[in-house]
């Protein structure tokens, strides 16, 4: 059996494969900053239902210390999420994956090349739930509510920023709509002009984590944008 833990920023994933590599049990939960405690509920749960023997590896931004300080081997995601393309989607040109607080394109075709975001959470998972608490909605009320038929230009570079936009819209009577298909479209905006730097994004495309797998529009806005048929595939928040 085999067991894998990736400890992300505001969620942490677990997944076992059987001695076929059949996936027989999966989980996504946030974790809202309790990361240890969180972590051990999901593995006794784990050995609890599967069995508490098993080779184990961590991943995921706040994965490694973890990993370091219980000598349990550490893969790094992007490598983890490059191998994970190759075997269950192969054809993949480019992957594009939002996470709650980091956003990466990754090139595998034509030379392979990943980008991915600095510092700041801006055009990310948080950024989508901050935006969605201004205009009073949950991301997925938000999501149903988009509708694009006016956009406004809003900086998802920061939130604060993008609050300075939004509001004033909020204020002039903007419908929730068309603010709602605003924010998505500021995402995608900031994900291709900050990650691709000009690189094309093109062929078969590969869409992965939590904003893009419950987002219907924000797939749709990247599709538009692009010009491309974008996959969310089985899995795609594993």
């Amino acid at each position: 059996m085999k067991v894998g833990l990736d400890v992300g920023s505001t969620t942490i994933k677990c997944v076992v494969l059987d001695d076929a590599d059949n996936l027989v049990y999966s989980t996504y939960e946030r974790h809202y900053s309790h990361i240890l405690e969180k972590s051990e509920e999901l593995l006794r749960r784990v050995a609890d239902q599967h069995g508490a023997k098993a080779d184990l590896a961590i991943s995921g931004s706040a994965g490694m210390g973890m990993a370091e300080s219980v000598q349990v081997p550490f893969v790094q995601e992007v490598f983890a999420t490059r191998v994970a393309a190759n075997k269950l989607a192969p054809g993949t040109d480019c992957i594009i994956e939002l996470g709650g607080e980091d956003a990466k394109i990754l090139f595998l075709t034509g030379g392979m090349e990943v980008r991915m975001n600095g510092s700041c959470a801006g055009g990310t998972g948080a950024f989508i739930d901050q935006m969605a608490t201004l205009l009073k909605m949950s991301a997925d009320e938000m999501d149903a509510a988009a509708q694009r038929e006016k956009t406004y230009p809003i900086a998802s570079r920061c939130g604060v920023f993008a609050k300075s936009d939004v509001q004033p819209l909020i204020n002039q009577g903007a419908k929730a709509e068309d603010i709602s298909a605003s924010i998505y479209q500021a995402v995608v905006n900031q994900t291709i002009a900050g990650l691709a730097q000009g690189r094309p994004i093109k062929g078969n495309v590969l869409y992965l984590g939590g904003p893009l797998t419950f987002s219907r529009v924000l797939r749709e806005s990247f599709d538009h944008t692009l010009g491309v048929q974008g996959t969310c595939p089985e899995n795609s928040l594993l």
